[in-house]
């Protein structure tokens, strides 16, 4: 369904209308301006599904600025020795207009435009906006390619797969188990990582449990190391399904480096081991989409979050450009001799 309120050309929702690092802009709405398109980065600013602090509306501006280096649409990969924004072609369609009095049908706008992008061969890159828009995001890729048919690897310090939230179906601490139950996921081939605290409840691991979810918390991650976990992973996710998803909570990395988000969880990933993950992950699998969700600059400390969300895409984008050339990659060779 259309919703009448949609326009997608429309720049960013919040300040000045620019792109992720200066790459060329595009519009959803005319095909021809991303045809030749590799990857096409769409923000989704709203945080209507925050449970705690709001402010996640500003992301998508906060990591298209993240940089203190020109915004020239260029950025050579210091370890894999690519350019992404030169050797893949990366368009910046801008913000999709996400009212937040009305996030159902924010929603549907965004599983519409991911929906598109899929079936024109495009990768999804998605800026948040609080973790909600997954179910939607990720859905709309599973409308084209079939239901069931892409795995999905979510890195979080909370589960999101509550029944409910305050009462309504959708919110950011929902959207994984409204994936699952739709179909668009399967539970034995959704994987999370990175997940602390005190929350689910008992019932809510019960029913994560029954989809044959698999679940690595922090501890786990200590105990046996992020390597032996990303291996177990990759086996999994690549088995019986055409596509792999990428989730990226910000709240996953210790609040001490990432302290701009609404729900901080202490004792989390170091910085240094999420870039490192979601490189090897977009370098090893075939990557049909990801997004980027729960940076708060109300609640940021001199940028450093919107930097590392920032780094985040584009570790994913350099390990995609590296896959895309076929070349080979050992981070234990001398930088100097790859």
């Amino acid at each position: 369904m259309r919703y009448p309120f949609v326009v997608t050309n429309i720049g960013n929702m919040y300040g000045p209308n620019f792109t992720f690092l200066g790459i060329p802009a595009c519009d959803l709405d005319r095909p021809e301006t991303y045809a030749d398109a590799d990857v096409v980065i769409l923000g989704a600013p709203i945080d209507s599904g925050t449970s705690h602090r709001s402010g996640a509306k500003f992301g998508p501006q906060a990591i298209r600025g993240g940089d203190y280096l020109p915004h020239d649409g260029e950025r050579p990969h210091l370890a894999l020795r690519v350019d992404a924004l030169k050797e893949l072609n990366v368009r910046d369609a801008g913000d999709l207009l996400m009212p937040g009095g009305d996030l159902v049908a924010s929603l549907e706008v965004l599983a519409e435009a991911t929906e598109k992008l899929s079936r024109e061969g495009k990768i999804p890159v998605v800026l948040g906006g609080d973790h909600s828009i997954a179910s939607a995001d990720v859905m709309g890729i599973a409308r084209h390619r079939g239901m069931g048919k892409i795995s999905m690897i979510h890195f979080d310090a909370h589960a999101d797969t509550g029944d409910t939230q305050f009462g309504a179906l959708v919110g950011h601490g929902t959207p994984m188990r409204r994936l699952i139950e739709s179909g668009a996921v399967r539970g034995d081939r959704f994987l999370q990582v990175g997940l602390r605290g005190y929350w689910p409840e008992p019932e809510t691991l019960d029913w994560m449990r029954d989809q044959d979810m698999r679940s690595y918390e922090m501890t786990e991650i200590g105990e046996r190391g992020m390597k032996t976990v990303m291996d177990e992973s990759f086996a999994r996710l690549t088995d019986g399904c055409d596509g792999v998803f990428l989730s990226v909570d910000i709240d996953v990395v210790d609040p001490g480096m990432a302290p701009g988000t609404g729900t901080p969880e202490p004792g989390g990933m170091t910085s240094r081991e999420l870039l490192e993950a979601v490189r090897r992950i977009c370098f090893e699998l075939p990557i049909v989409g990801m997004d980027i969700v729960e940076v708060s600059p109300p609640y940021d400390s001199a940028d450093i979050t919107a930097i590392l969300a920032n780094r985040v895409v584009l570790e994913a984008l350099s390990a995609i450009a590296k896959r895309k050339k076929g070349e080979s990659y050992s981070p234990a060779r001398n930088l100097l001799d790859r």
